[in-house]
């Protein structure tokens, strides 16, 4: 009675119970996967329940060579994709927020379609496009097999799938400022290239190295690429190390935890940095009335942008969406791009249920649909928790709660692994589908949390107070004033839960119980059977499915609030 009185809740008989209960699955949820990979990374046996030999395991590990191998991969890659993204992405986004690019809402939308791709088909899909005897090869002549499977086409491949996150902070970041700052630069008689390196570009700093950031972040937790193209170029990073320790025998659990702590650090180190960058405000004003500065005329310049637009969204969107299609339209990949090819044997096997594809499908479904539920009621309740509630520790909590934001989904695979892959717990949920469906929720809760979170920041108190007047515990207060206010920013989020969960794949593969498919699982499984047609025909149904998904939540979103994700 007296720690529930500590945290200070407000009765126990109605907020205090859910709260608590909320803090305790959050713990289970997201604490319990990361106690277990710091203890197995501290005990090396504690999965045979022994304490002893504590810390033994860690110099061993950080000097072997095989892991300051990994470790330099990862960090060269993830500086690799950095760059690149940079010198892509930044020129994209400052011509579309300071000059009239025509169409430029539209290119939005299509620099939207990469994220709808998964990384994973991406590197698929341009195997099939650059191999020998592939599309580029059968439409151009152009084979460019060794370029793909080296590390620079490793890198191509990942900046083709991460650039939209810099294209957009730049563009965005540079319309607020540039207008404002620039124009008062103008007004002094700067020039325009003199306003653009003296005040917008040096004014938009912090987002775009922020966005940078974030893109490293991003590219040291992807597993799909590294996987599929690194494998067979020999380049091999923390994660697929991780998988590696996991799936080849003699598995290596302590050796697995130590270097998902590792890629925790690193990832965390990120997201810290990105953090400060994105809250800081400390050379930037924020006094004065904002004004919309006019968009300078390309001009001469303008089919030379439009090129350079037209050329990046082909090879982001068109190659690999085409790779996918005619790999899904096609016989066979030997009878190459005729019309007598052409055949939609794949679609009918996939809808006839060769290999398991309609239950893989509706295992996803089913989960994704459990994920953006299990999310949503949760992460309603920590906003409500973080915002409203007078809890000690709720700091703790916020943080707890987007903590997997900074957890690669390799590692909460390894963590939940080692949580309930345990005989002492009362209920096994280790090799069932609850393990999916745990990992899913875990990954995916800052979602709803983020947007829960600063919906009830933007609530007022009143009606809440006079509920509570009027004789309205806490439930019915939640779930008759709440609730309604808060549904249409919690729905966006729980649509954005269900489109990752759908196709989520590094977690599906180290998790799934046996004799259980999901869509990733499924699409992998298809290419090394040597069956890629209907890998890439369900490939096709999830991209199309998830992307009219997406075009549907950024229509409804525009109507009720802006997506801040």
């Amino acid at each position: 009675m007296k720690s529930i009185k500590a945290l200070n809740l407000p009765r126990l008989d109605g907020a205090g119970i859910v709260l608590l209960l909320t803090v305790l699955i959050l713990l289970l949820l997201v604490g319990l996967p990361l106690l277990y990979i710091v203890l197995q990374a501290i005990f090396p046996l504690w999965s045979r329940g022994d304490l002893s030999g504590a810390f033994t395991l860690f110099v061993p590990t950080l000097v072997d060579p095989a892991l300051l191998k990994l470790l330099g991969n990862t960090l060269r890659l993830g500086l690799a994709v950095v760059v690149a993204c940079a010198v892509l992405a930044v020129p994209l986004g400052a011509l579309r927020a300071l000059t009239r690019v025509p169409g430029g809402a539209v290119w939005d939308l299509i620099f939207l379609i990469p994220f709808m791709i998964p990384p994973y088909i991406a590197a698929l899909s341009w195997m099939l496009t650059l191999q020998p005897r592939g599309y580029a090869q059968q439409l151009t002549g152009i084979e460019a097999s060794q370029f793909l499977f080296s590390f620079y086409g490793i890198v191509f491949v990942m900046v083709l799938n991460v650039f939209p996150v810099v294209y957009f902070a730049v563009s965005r970041t540079m319309m607020s400022v540039g207008g404002r700052y620039a124009s008062a630069a103008r007004v002094c008689g700067a020039g325009k290239w003199q306003a653009l390196w003296r005040v917008t570009l040096p004014l938009s700093t912090p987002g775009i190295a922020a966005s940078l950031l974030l893109v490293f972040a991003l590219t040291i937790e992807e597993f799909g690429t590294p996987a599929t193209l690194g494998a067979q170029a020999g380049y091999h990073v923390l994660v697929t190390g991780i998988h590696q320790r996991f799936s080849d025998w003699p598995i290596d659990i302590p050796g697995a935890a130590v270097l998902s702590l590792l890629l925790v650090m690193l990832a965390m180190a990120a997201f810290y940095i990105q953090h400060w960058l994105v809250t800081r405000r400390s050379f930037i004003s924020q006094t004065g009335k904002p004004t919309t500065g006019e968009r300078a005329e390309l001009g001469k310049w303008k089919w030379p942008v439009m090129v350079f637009f037209s050329a990046v969204a082909f090879i982001s969107v068109a190659v690999p969406l085409l790779a996918v299609l005619a790999t899904a339209l096609t016989g066979t990949l030997s009878g190459g791009l005729t019309l007598d090819n052409l055949s939609l044997r794949h679609f009918e096997a996939l809808f006839a249920n060769r290999g398991g594809a309609m239950q893989a499908l509706g295992t996803s479904l089913s989960l994704a649909v459990g994920a953006a539920l299990i999310t949503g009621v949760l992460g309603a309740l920590i906003g409500y928790l973080v915002v409203r509630a007078q809890v000690r520790g709720k700091g703790v909590l916020d943080l707890l709660s987007l903590l997997p934001n900074t957890l690669p989904g390799v590692v909460v695979a390894v963590g939940l692994i080692l949580a309930w892959n345990q005989s002492h717990w009362p209920i096994q949920v280790y090799n069932t589908g609850a393990m999916l469906l745990l990992a899913y929720a875990c990954l995916l809760l800052p979602y709803p949390v983020r947007y829960a979170s600063a919906a009830f920041r933007q609530m007022g108190e009143s009606l809440e107070a006079a509920a509570r007047v009027c004789g309205a515990g806490f439930v019915t207060t939640f779930r008759r004033i709440l609730l309604p206010t808060l549904a249409p920013s919690l729905l966006v989020s729980m649509l954005l839960v269900f489109a990752i969960a759908s196709r989520e794949l590094v977690a599906s593969l180290m998790v799934a119980p046996a004799g259980m498919s999901t869509v990733s699982t499924f699409v992998f499984g298809q290419f090394e059977q040597g069956s890629p047609g209907v890998g890439m025909a369900m490939s096709a149904v999830a991209i199309f499915t998830t992307t009219a998904l997406l075009v549907g939540l950024t229509a409804f979103s525009r109507k009720r609030l802006p997506i801040t994700s």
